[in-house]
C-alpha cells in the first residue's frame, strides 16, 4: 500500500509539474489522448524552473538541519482579496503558483510579486506575510524541507496588518 501511496504522489506531481511549465501534457490531456487512441508525445520535455541557493528577497538559505528529514507538500488556495497574517518558517521552503498573482511583504517593507507559472523560495525565519491583491483565487503549492513534528510556520498574531 505504502509503494502505491509514493506512486499516487509521484504522478501527482509530474501531473502539477505538466500543468505548470505547459511543456509537458496535462494530466487531462493525456487521460483524453489515451482514452481516444492517440498516441501521447514520444518525448519527454522538461524546464528548470529555478535553481538558487537564496530566498526572494536575495537572503542565503540556511544549511540543512541535522537528522531525519520530512519532505512536506501544501496545495494552498488563498481566496481573491485575501491577506495572511504575519508569520515566518522555521524550515525552508519553495513552491509553484499555479494561479493568479501573489505579493509577498517583508516586515522591512521589501516586495515580491509572483506571477502564475513562477517559482519562488520563501523567506528563512523572517517574518513577512502574503497577500492576493487580484480577481481570482491564487493557488500555490509550497515544498518545505523539514523535520518530523516541526512547526512549518510561526504566525505573530502581535505584527497588525494594515
Amino acid at each position: 500500500m505504502k509503494k502505491k501511496r509514493n506512486w499516487v504522489f509521484a504522478a501527482a506531481l509530474i501531473c502539477i509539474a505538466a500543468t505548470v511549465s505547459g511543456s509537458l501534457l496535462s494530466c487531462n490531456d493525456a487521460k483524453a489522448q489515451n482514452e481516444g487512441g492517440d498516441e501521447p508525445s514520444a518525448e519527454v520535455k522538461s524546464e528548470e524552473l529555478i535553481r538558487t541557493s537564496q530566498s526572494w528577497d536575495g537572503v542565503e538559505l540556511p544549511d540543512y538541519l541535522k537528522g531525519r528529514p520530512e519532505l512536506v507538500a501544501v496545495k494552498y488556495v488563498f481566496p481573491a482579496g485575501k491577506k495572511l497574517g504575519w508569520h515566518h518558517h522555521p524550515v525552508m521552503n519553495y513552491g509553484i503558483l499555479v494561479q493568479g498573482e501573489l505579493t509577498i511583504i517583508g516586515l522591512d517593507g521589501k516586495q515580491k510579486v509572483v506571477h502564475e507559472g513562477e517559482a519562488v523560495v520563501e523567506m528563512v525565519n523572517t517574518i513577512h506575510h502574503g497577500e492576493n491583491r487580484g480577481k481570482k483565487d491564487v493557488i500555490l503549492y509550497m515544498f518545505y524541507l523539514s523535520q518530523k513534528d516541526s512547526l512549518l510556520a510561526v504566525q505573530h498574531p502581535e505584527i497588525p496588518l494594515e
